[in-house]
């Protein structure tokens, strides 16, 4: 099995939790509230990873471009997802939020040449119907 395999299922078990402790967090805790929180625990597990892994440092203008559009994507993201945990359920919600891939290939196919193969095509129809159907009740 590819090493990448397995930093994968690791990452997608994490993510797991990353998706549930919000739930509890809202339930104690107003969105906006939690979301600073949640990236205090981000600053401060960086810091730790930075630390630990001796991560070296690198500068380049568009790398920290992308690094801080994706930071502010995150978080703006992730305060859409904390405001519909507190109006939604935690088994809808976070698996609909998940199919943000979807909106990745089509960047990336639109912007990146990258191209998608029919299997991939019929993965994000597949997708869009579970967009559907878990946003139904």
């Amino acid at each position: 099995m590819p090493s990448w395999i397995m930093l994968a299922l690791m990452a997608t078990f994490i993510f797991g939790f990353w998706g549930y402790f919000p739930k509890l967090a809202t339930q104690y805790l107003e969105p906006r509230t939690a979301l600073l929180y949640q990236n205090l625990g981000t600053l401060l597990s960086s810091v730790v990873l930075f630390a630990v892994l001796k991560v070296r440092f690198t500068i380049h203008p568009r790398g920290i471009l992308f690094s801080v559009l994706a930071g502010i994507a995150g978080t703006v993201g992730t305060l859409f997802m904390l405001m519909a945990l507190t109006k939604g359920k935690v088994s809808v919600v976070v698996p609909l939020t998940a199919l943000y891939p979807v909106v990745t290939v089509l960047l990336a196919a639109l912007t990146l040449n990258e191209p998608i193969t029919l299997k991939q095509g019929i993965g994000l129809c597949l997708s869009l119907v579970a967009i559907y159907l878990m946003s139904s009740s």
